[in-house]
């Protein structure tokens, strides 16, 4: 049976189903969710040609194909662990982040309790359109709302907050950061182009508030930290929202994505 074309992860996660006995169990310490697992016994069932479980209302059980396949697979992996356990040893997972300009920016700057002592190598993508998860374009992103998708998990991380920045209350002149985000479409609607320096990226209204030349909205946690710039301004009530840290069901419970999960939230709630 095991000598047919296999993916160890299939012969993994069977483990991990006849081990634990049953979905749920086995969805804890395998890293795949329930009806992740339940699809893959069933694709290798329906591969074999061999029912390995009865599916009972509390679990699953094997069948005498399924202990043979078992007893098999238990033999081989005593073969393979070593080999997997050296690969892992010195591989350097790349965990991929996705979130708009200004909370990459945030990350940046706190990239090395992001990193600290793990072989993670960390790849930050600025975007302010939102990356397909399910399709692995990111394995974690920072989004502006709670997701929908059926096979992502949100965590809630708090409120993001907006105001205008300056130098000193004097500034007139704005930065204006042209694009279809909600900032810049608000500066469209309140401030129009009059008396404005337009800008491509939101880096260089930073850029601009800093040197004194402008002044700009900007996000509450950017505006509070960067030394020498003042609020001029109450909050933008229709620009708050509520920032979510998002991953795939399939991923979140790998270690490596875990460990990062854990650190983001932390970082963005400091």
């Amino acid at each position: 049976m095991v000598e047919t074309n296999f993916d160890w992860d299939d012969l993994r996660l069977f483990l991990a189903v006849a081990h634990h006995g049953g979905l749920a169990a086995a969805s804890d310490a395998s890293g795949k969710s329930a009806p992740t697992l339940g699809r893959r016994m069933l694709a290798l069932e329906r591969r074999l040609g061999l029912e390995l479980f009865e599916r009972l209302p509390r679990g699953y059980k094997l069948t005498v194909d399924g202990r043979a396949l078992l007893n098999r697979v238990l033999d081989i992996q005593k073969t393979v662990d070593p080999l997997l356990v050296a690969v892992q040893d010195t591989a350097v997972r790349r965990v991929k982040i996705s979130a708009g300009t200004w909370t990459t920016f945030w990350l940046c700057q706190h990239a090395t309790a992001l990193i600290a002592s793990d072989p993670v190598l960390l790849q930050f993508i600025a975007a302010d359109h939102v990356l397909d998860i399910p399709h692995r374009e990111a394995v974690i992103g920072i989004r502006n709302q709670r997701p929908e998708h059926v096979s992502l998990a949100g965590q809630r991380i708090g409120k993001i907050s907006f105001a205008v920045y300056a130098k000193n209350k004097g500034i007139d002149t704005w930065a204006h950061v042209l694009g279809s985000t909600p900032s810049s479409q608000w500066m469209s609607e309140n401030r129009g182009h009059d008396d404005c320096i337009e800008v491509s990226h939101p880096r260089n209204a930073l850029d601009l508030v800093q040197t004194g030349a402008a002044r700009s909205v900007l996000p509450t946690f950017i505006g509070n930290a960067t030394q020498g710039l003042i609020r001029v301004s109450e909050e933008i009530k229709d620009l708050e929202h509520t920032q979510w840290l998002v991953t795939h069901h399939d991923d979140r419970h790998l270690p490596e994505v875990r460990r990062v999960i854990d650190r983001l939230y932390a970082v963005l709630c400091s």
